[in-house]
């Protein structure tokens, strides 16, 4: 597989971001939605904030209160052995026989603009910031489909009742309506299909059995985009592979002649993230035609290997020009880059089943 990073790679970095509070830091910028409007390309960057603390001996953990519509900081001791610090983005807790988490940042959704793909402009205030009681925790990885003239913006919503996907919407990137959670707790990497097939909307989604099962890939059916049902296992993990500890959609599903082209993320046992592609009947997209033996992207690069989370690489979007595709990534849970890979190349590798 030919790919070709940007020179001007890692596109978007933490310290492009002005941090939106004064007692904030930017620690990634990164896993971004992307859309075309008005000659633009516009990254939706997940921008993730921690406070910044001056005990080197605590850690502080925002959380969204939906009473005030502020920030509460909670301020946790690292020597407090009722609490596990291992993983540097979340603080686990035993209450009452029960584990609880906090996370030791804040993300949100912040828009930037480019004229060329490459050189991008952030805007300094937050475009969708958390706002209910589903989203205390931030909100996540968000992905867009445009469906006429307007755009479908879903994101997962993180609180102490889960992760869950909820949507908005948008006509012009000013505006936004919320339309509530649109597939609870525990669901995550949700992409609608950029149009209607045989007179249904389709939707990836990945929950998260907790007893039986594993995080694999879903569909499902709505008439509304609001409320899905009819939902099918698609894919799973593959033994021995590189996709045998998690996988998750990617980027928007690509109309090709030979079917719906979903590129999606898989990550190892061992939480390497690669990108991979599934090959979906046009008229069913139930129905897997074709898959990645191997990754199409994976983790070289030193900007895609070090990082606040290392070794991966982690698309919610691209775009199509003739035979390139201009995939948009985040890298190790930190940055934004992006690499351009040859449509057909990507169909001639898939193994067909």
């Amino acid at each position: 597989m030919n790919v070709y990073r940007y020179e001007e790679n890692p596109l978007v970095t933490p310290s492009d971001v002005k941090p939106h509070r004064d007692d904030f830091e930017v620690i990634g910028a990164f896993n971004a939605g992307i859309a075309k409007y008005n000659g633009e390309v516009i990254m939706l960057l997940r921008v993730a904030e921690r406070p910044i603390s001056d005990d080197p001996n605590m850690v502080k953990a925002p959380v969204y209160n939906v009473e005030t519509g502020e920030l509460e900081i909670h301020s946790l001791d690292l020597d407090d052995e009722r609490y596990n610090f291992s993983d540097p983005r979340v603080i686990c807790e035993k209450k009452n026989g029960k584990s609880f988490s906090y996370l030791t940042s804040i993300s949100y959704i912040r828009l930037a603009r480019s004229k060329d793909g490459r050189n991008f402009t952030i805007e300094d205030d937050p475009f969708i910031y958390p706002s209910n009681e589903l989203e205390t925790f931030g909100i996540e990885d968000p992905r867009v489909t445009q469906i006429g003239d307007t755009y479908y913006i879903y994101y997962s919503a993180v609180s102490p009742a889960g992760v869950g996907e909820s949507l908005v919407s948008t006509k012009d990137f000013v505006e936004v309506e919320h339309h509530g959670m649109i597939f609870c707790p525990e669901n995550k990497d949700v992409l609608i299909f950029p149009e209607k097939i045989n007179g249904l909307y389709y939707a990836l989604h990945r929950p998260v059995p907790k007893s039986t099962g594993a995080p694999e890939i879903w569909v499902a059916e709505s008439t509304n985009l609001l409320h899905w049902g009819n939902h099918k296992h698609l894919i799973g993990l593959r033994d021995g592979m590189w996709d045998n500890g998690r996988i998750g959609g990617g980027a928007v599903p690509i109309k090709t002649e030979k079917g719906w082209l979903e590129l999606y993320h898989g990550a190892s046992k061992e939480d390497r993230y690669c990108m991979g592609a599934v090959l979906l009947d046009l008229e069913n997209p139930a129905k897997v035609i074709a898959r990645s033996e191997t990754p199409i992207l994976e983790p070289e690069a030193d900007y895609e290997v070090d990082g606040f989370f290392g070794n991966v690489v982690f698309s919610c979007g691209v775009l199509v020009e003739d035979d390139v595709v201009m995939m948009y990534y985040g890298v190790a849970d930190t940055s934004m880059a992006c690499a351009e890979l040859s449509l057909q190349e990507i169909l001639d590798s898939l193994t067909y089943l």
